[in-house]
């Protein structure tokens, strides 16, 4: 029935599902993927080598991942904070985290959606997509030994058409900064901003 509660769900080898419309309390996994279908309600995910994946409208009130690729449909949301030490992040259009955004390395990949706390990396790329609005600014870390950069190329800030970042954007160490001229970011440290027209930079 709906709105009946499923309680927690943890596994270890193994993945988790938690049906549409269906409302569960933590969920943790260790060797598998979290999926949070469209409408269901949890409340923290915690994944250690796994992906998770919330569905349309679905709402989470934390989520934490180590290994694995976070992915935000279409008005998912997030009460408050997301992390996820190597993998990559991927929030569609009308996803919401009112939290912080944070990760060590992989890729954020930001579309029309909303992060109320700022994105933090440390040699992860970000593309802040075209209408989306990041609250807190933006913090690449400084990485310390354990996180040494092995990939030999700074990371690449992209700032997107109609993109609004508000809060400072501070760079501990080198990156690409590159800002749509339809962009409104705040103040920079660290970085000399490069201005590109068009959808994307070339």
């Amino acid at each position: 029935e709906a709105g009946q509660s499923a309680g927690d769900a943890s596994t270890v080898n193994g993945s988790v599902t938690i049906e549409e419309g269906a409302t569960a309390g933590d969920v943790d996994t260790v060797n598998g993927s979290t999926t949070i279908e469209r409408n269901a309600r949890v409340q923290k995910i915690d994944s250690v080598n796994g992906g998770v994946s919330l569905g349309a409208d679905a709402k989470a009130a934390t989520v934490e991942t180590v290994n694995g690729t976070l992915k935000l449909a279409e008005g998912a949301q997030v009460s408050g904070d997301v992390s996820a030490v190597n993998g990559s992040a991927q929030l569609a259009k009308g996803a919401d985290i009112k939290g912080k955004l944070s990760n060590v390395n992989g890729k954020m990949t930001i579309n029309a959606a909303h992060v109320g706390g700022g994105l933090k990396t440390v040699n992860g790329d970000i593309l802040v997509g075209a209408d989306s609005r990041i609250e807190g600014g933006i913090l690449v870390e400084k990485a310390n030994q354990k996180w040494f950069n092995r990939k030999g190329r700074p990371p690449r800030i992209v700032i997107g058409p109609g993109a609004v970042v508000e809060g400072k954007l501070r760079f501990e160490h080198e990156v690409e900064l590159l800002v749509s001229d339809r962009a409104k970011i705040g103040a920079v440290e660290g970085a000399t901003p490069q201005s590109f027209s068009g959808d994307a930079p070339k």
